[in-house]
C-alpha cells in the first residue's frame, strides 16, 4: 500500500465503463454484449461458430437469470450489486461457542454445495467499493451492508480445464459462464444456510468489494503477474465469490507460497498477450488507467487494451490463464513435483521444464471428443 491509496469506485471498472464512457464504448463493445443474447454472434472461424456461442451463452444462463431479476430497481445482482436475500434471517440465532469449529462447519457446508475452495477473513474497508452502480443510469449509489458485518467467506470455483485450453474462443467462454452459474447457486445457498442459523449473510460475486485481495487474505493463494490468484490445488483456474456475514468465525491467514518469486522470472503471460496488456518487470504502484486501483504496489494490467481485445473477439479472453505454468492438474504426481520445484529456489529449472506447454487446443477438437 502507498500513501495515495483510494478505495475503488465500481463505476470505473472496465465493464461498467463500456456502458457510460465514450472512450471505451464502441460498436465493438455493443456487439460484445449483444453476442451474449445471440443478437450479434459472429460466425467466423474455429471456436466462433453459432454452436460455440450457443454453449457459452447457455453456460451463463443461471447467472444471467439471477443478475437480471432486480433490473427495474437498478440492481444487477452479483455484478453491480450484492445478491438480494431470498430467505429472512431466523429470529433466534444458534449460539456459537467456538468460532474455530463454526469455521470448520462452514467449510464443510461449502464443499457440500460444490465450492472447490473456502477461506475466511475479516471485512477490510480498503477492499470495499467506495460506491456501487445503479444500472438504470450508471450513476454511483451507496455501497451499504447490514450493520455488524465483520467477516468475509471467500469461495473458489474451478473452471473446466479442457475448455480453458481452447482460449481464445467463444467456446472457451463456456468455462467462465459455467463457473459463474455454479457460483451463483453455491453462494446463495451457503448464505441462506447462514441466515437460517440466525445471522446476516450477504451473497456476493463481482459486486460490493474486490474479491482478489480477500482471497489472498483468506489464504487461498498468492497474487501473480497475470492478475490472478495462484492456488496450490488449481493454479489460476478459478473464479471467486464471497459472503459477508456477522457469523462468529475464525480467520485464515495469508500464505507466502513462492509464486511472486516465480513470476519475477516468468513472463509467459505477458509474452502471450496479443495486445500487450500485461506488465513486464517488478510490481509497481503505477496506475494504468481509470480502471486500476490507486495506491497499491502490484502487477497491474492495462484494462482498456485487454477489454478492447475481448470486444474484438466478441468473447472473453484468458490466454494468460491458459499459458500460465501453474495451469496444471495437480492431482497428478508429476505436476505436484513440478509445483514443488517452481515454489523452491530451483524455480528456473521448473520454468525450463515448462517450455512448450500451454499451447492452444483447437475448439473443433473439443467438439470431436466422445462423451
Amino acid at each position: 500500500m502507498t500513501g495515495d491509496f483510494e478505495s475503488f469506485r465500481q463505476r470505473n471498472d472496465i465493464f461498467t465503463r463500456a456502458f457510460w464512457d465514450s472512450r471505451i464504448r464502441s460498436e465493438k463493445t455493443d456487439r460484445f454484449f449483444a453476442s451474449y443474447r445471440i443478437e450479434a454472434a459472429p460466425r467466423r472461424g474455429d471456436g466462433f461458430q453459432q454452436r460455440d456461442f450457443a454453449l457459452r451463452n447457455a453456460a451463463w444462463l443461471v447467472s444471467d437469470v439471477l443478475s437480471a431479476r432486480s433490473a427495474d430497481k437498478g440492481i444487477r445482482e452479483g455484478f453491480q450489486a450484492p445478491i438480494q436475500p431470498d430467505t429472512p434471517v431466523a429470529p433466534e440465532a444458534v449460539a456459537i461457542d467456538d468460532p474455530r469449529e463454526m469455521s470448520r462447519e462452514i467449510k464443510r457446508v461449502a464443499r457440500f454445495f460444490g465450492a472447490d475452495l473456502c477461506g475466511i477473513t475479516r471485512l477490510d474497508p480498503r477492499w470495499q467499493y467506495a460506491t456501487r452502480v445503479d444500472t438504470r443510469d450508471m450513476s454511483e449509489a451507496p455501497n451499504d451492508l447490514p450493520e455488524g458485518i465483520c467477516n468475509v467467506i471467500v469461495l473458489g470455483h474451478q473452471m473446466d480445464a479442457d475448455l480453458v485450453a481452447t482460449y481464445p474462443s467463444a467456446l472457451a467462454g463456456a468455462a467462465t459462464g459455467r463457473a459463474y452459474s455454479e457460483e451463483a447457486a453455491i453462494v446463495t445457498q451457503i448464505a441462506a444456510y447462514i441466515r437460517n442459523l440466525g445471522y446476516e449473510a450477504v451473497a456476493s460475486m463481482n459486486d460490493t468489494g474486490l474479491v482478489i485481495p480477500y482471497a489472498l487474505q483468506a489464504g487461498l493463494g498468492e497474487y501473480a503477474r497475470n492478475q490472478m490468484v495462484i492456488t496450490p490445488a488449481y493454479g489460476p483456474r478459478l473464479r471467486f465469490s464471497k459472503i459477508y456475514t456477522n457469523l462468529p468465525l475464525n480467520h485464515d491467514r495469508p500464505r507466502k507460497l513462492g509464486v511472486a518469486e516465480f513470476c519475477a522470472i516468468c513472463t509467459k503471460c505477458a509474452d502471450a498477450c496479443p495486445v500487450k496488456a500485461l506488465p513486464y518487470g517488478p510490481p509497481t504502484d503505477e496506475q494504468r488507467g481509470l480502471s486500476a486501483i490507486r495506491g497499491v504496489r502490484k502487477w497491474t494490467s492495462d484494462a482498456e487494451r485487454c477489454f478492447g481485445f475481448w470486444a474484438s473477439q466478441a468473447s472473453d479472453c484468458a490466454i494468460c490463464l491458459r499459458v500460465c505454468p501453474f495451469n496444471r492438474d495437480f492431482g497428478k504426481l508429476r505436476h505436484r513435483l513440478w509445483r514443488r520445484l517452481a515454489l523452491s529456489p530451483l524455480r528456473k529449472l521448473a520454468l525450463w521444464l515448462d517450455r512448450g506447454r500451454g499451447k492452444r487446443v483447437k475448439p473443433a477438437e473439443w467438439w470431436r471428443r466422445k462423451a
